[in-house]
This record gives C-alpha cells, structure tokens and sequence, in this order.
C-alpha cells in the first residue's frame, strides 16, 4: 500500500497550490474563491527517491450555508484516517482562527503524526507571524510559501522522516487502463464511480456541477484492474459563466484526450441531446474508445419493447458510428452497473488488440479482390497488402499502386469488413491507403 500524505486546512489556505507543487504539476484547480476544492484529490510525490502519495482535501468549515459543508467535512476525516502523515497547513497573516483551533483538536485526538505548516510565508519578516501556531499543541511550525516553493524542502525533508518504512510492495502497477467518466452535468457520473467502489468517494448533491476536478481512482474489483477518473460536467460554452467551471471542463477534456476508454453518460429522460454529441464527438476526434451509458432508466416509462426502440434511436443519433456498447443502468438503484465495467473491459480489449498481419491479408484480400475500388479515368487501384499500425488506437494502412484515387466511401467500405471479420466494437477505427 502507498504511503499517503493528506493536505487539511481551513478555505482558501493554499492546500491546492501546495498539491500542485508537491506533485509537480497543476492538477488540482486553484482560485482566489473559498471552496474550489471538494473530492479528495490524488497525486504522486517524489523526494530524495522516496515516493509517496498525497491528497488534497476540502477546505474544513461549520455554520456556514454552504450546501457542501457537510459532506466536505465527511471526506476530511476519510483522508486524516487513510493517511500516513497529517500536513496541516495554515495562514500566517491571518493568524489562527476558530476552524484552525477545531482541526487542531481532531489532529490531536487522531494520534497521526502532524506537520504543521504555515503558508504564505513571502518575506522574512512574515516568519514572526507564526509563532503564534506554536499554541495550537501541535509541535514545530515550518514556514512556507507553496506559490513560490520556499521552504518546501525542508517540508518535504519532514514529511519524508515521519513516513513509515517503504515495504516495497506498493503500487507499482503495470501500465492500467484509464476510463474517464464523462457527460453533461447531474446525469450520475459521481454516483457511477460511488456505485462501483462500494464507498462514497466523490461528493454527490442534486446541485448541478458538484464535482470540480477530475478525480482518478484506483479501482480493483471483480477481476478488473483500472483507474476510473470522475470528470466535471460538460455544458456549452454560451453556459459557462464561472472562471472554475471553465477550468473544470477543461480538465474534464484533458481527462478525455489522457484516458483510453470513455464512458458517456446520458440522462434517459432527456436522451442523446446537443451537447452529449458534442462530447461523444470529442471522443471520436481523439481517437478513444466509448461506451454509452443510459442513466437514471428506473425513471423513464418503458413497456415491453422500449429498450429496443430507445437503443434503435440513439444508433441513429450517432450514424454513422453505430458500433457502440449501450448500456441501460439505474446508478441509485445499482442496476446493471456491473454490465458497465464488462462492457468497458471488452472495448479496452478491443482497443488495444493487435491483429497479425497474416490473418488481416487472409481475412481481406479476398473481399477487396471480389469488391474492388472503382476505376478513376480508367486506371485501375491494385491493393496489395494490409498491415496494422502501432498505434494507442486500431489503425491500418492498405498499400496500393494509386492511393490517391481511394476515395472515402472506399475507406468506409473497409472499416466496415475490418468491423464484420475482427471486433473491434466501441473503437475508433482507421484506415490509411499508402503507396507501395
């Protein structure tokens, strides 16, 4: 098991800004508004060759009306109890406030071992500012600035002395499938990861647009090894109207163009609308693999042959890219999720299945022998020999005598018989004519 490193603190202390450095890179969303942060959120730490995990967490506040407040202060003490070592960071020039005097007595009574680390420390006269945390019970305070990185080494220096012994068995994990969950806000995309790891691990409200980031997941269950990665929802971006929500979706893209496989979440009520073409075109343009997801079905009226029909006009919706897995699941009710995680394993198998090139040129050489491509001014394309590309996605190159003259309805032509003689079901396929 890793070693784990979890970021406490009251709103708007840095806790996100320190993430991004220790990590090395901005993965957590950071802006001058309170509360941007809500899921835990994960990343890697490497310092003097030791490795550790670290996670950043909510901002920790009470009374106030933010309808977060509770669950935030749930995942709070998730990642005090999962962790390693406590990084309790606070704000010199504000000195300490109430919310710091609470976390500090949770810390105490936790019994983990606590770095207590003051931000915001930008000039050298700052450092009598925190003389005052020495109050809080909690040992040596250490003076930082996570905008500019001073003082994180030695931070890093302790944090590193307080971990528990490396026992060499931890999460090197071979090269694993990454799933981005992803669709328009509140379809259950939250709900989904919950459903499939038995524990709340993101925020859910009916507040439209609750989770932030895009939260990766290790999940290894029932015979399937991957990371899921929740993504904020996707609106159009007449809609947009917060500085956050334009960074959310931006990560949420990111997570598209990094992950292997989406899985597409729609509302069964509303069906396949504009933006949820926007986003599957947005798989199909980055070449990743897809399953649809039709939530929230416990919900729609159905009678004998509503699956059928429903299933019928949603491959009509996305022609002429048909050969997609639709799954029909109640995320609340648990229903049919478990087909989801089948059917995403079938499409990453597909995806990064390597086909011989013997059994491509056995399979199709005959089909474009009996089918050819049409003659253009009378000259005649010959194509000789087929072979897969190595690329992340299924790619194939067919060498001819004249591959100028192959037109699209060809190509198509040939996906098709690739898609009828090896499955390839829920990937992206395509084919380059080269010359020979």
């Amino acid at each position: 098991m890793s070693r784990l490193v979890a970021i406490v603190g009251r709103p708007n202390v840095g806790k996100s800004t320190l993430f991004n450095r220790l990590v090395g890179m901005r993965q957590a969303i950071v802006d001058e508004t309170a509360g941007v942060t809500r899921d835990r959120h994960y990343g890697k730490c490497e310092w003097c060759g030791q490795e550790f995990s670290v996670v950043d967490t909510g901002g920790w506040s009470s009374g106030s009306d933010d309808v977060f407040e509770e669950e935030i202060r749930k995942q709070v003490h998730i990642a005090i109890e999962e962790s390693d070592v406590v990084l309790f960071l606070v704000e010199a020039a504000t000195g300490i406030t109430d919310y710091d005097a609470e976390i500090a007595d949770i810390l105490r009574r936790s019994k983990k071992p606590v770095v207590l680390c003051a931000n915001k420390v930008d000039t050298a006269e700052k450092v009598f500012d925190t003389y005052e945390f020495f109050s809080l019970g909690l040992g040596e305070v250490w003076s930082i600035s996570a905008a500019n990185g001073s003082g994180t080494g030695d931070l890093l220096d302790e944090i590193v002395r307080l971990l528990p012994e490396d026992n060499g068995d931890d999460d090197e994990h071979p090269e694993l499938p990454h799933i981005a969950i992803v669709g328009k806000p509140n379809v259950g995309k939250s709900s989904m990861t919950n459903a499939l790891l038995g524990e709340d691990r993101n925020i859910v409200t009916p507040v439209a647009g609750t989770t932030r980031d895009s939260i990766s997941t290790y999940y290894n269950k029932f015979g399937h090894e991957l990371m899921l990665v929740d993504t904020a929802g996707m609106r159009r971006k007449n809609r947009v109207s917060e500085d956050l929500e334009f960074y959310s979706v931006m990560r949420a893209i990111r997570a598209i163009e990094h992950s292997d496989v989406c899985v597409l979440m729609i509302d069964a009520n509303s069906g396949m609308e504009a933006q949820d073409m926007s986003i599957f075109n947005l798989i199909q343009r980055n070449r990743k693999g897809c399953v649809i997801v039709v939530n929230k079905w416990d919900l729609f009226e159905k009678d004998q042959n509503t699956m059928k029909k429903y299933r019928e006009a949603l491959q009509a919706r996305i022609a002429p890219f048909t050969d997609v897995p639709i799954v029909f699941t109640s995320v609340l009710n648990k229903q049919r999720i478990m087909d989801v995680l089948d059917e995403v394993q079938h499409v990453y198998d597909n995806y990064s299945r390597k086909i011989p090139t013997a059994r491509l040129n056995e399979a199709l050489l005959p089909e474009i022998e009996n089918y050819p491509p049409p003659a253009w001014k009378g000259k005649y394309v010959k194509i000789k020999y087929i072979t897969q590309l190595p690329t992340r996605f299924p790619a194939f190159a067919f060498f001819c005598n004249l591959p100028q003259y192959v037109k699209d309805p060809y190509k198509r032509f040939l996906e098709n018989k690739l898609r009828e003689y090896f499955d390839l079901t829920g990937c992206p396929v395509q084919v380059y004519v080269r010359q020979k």
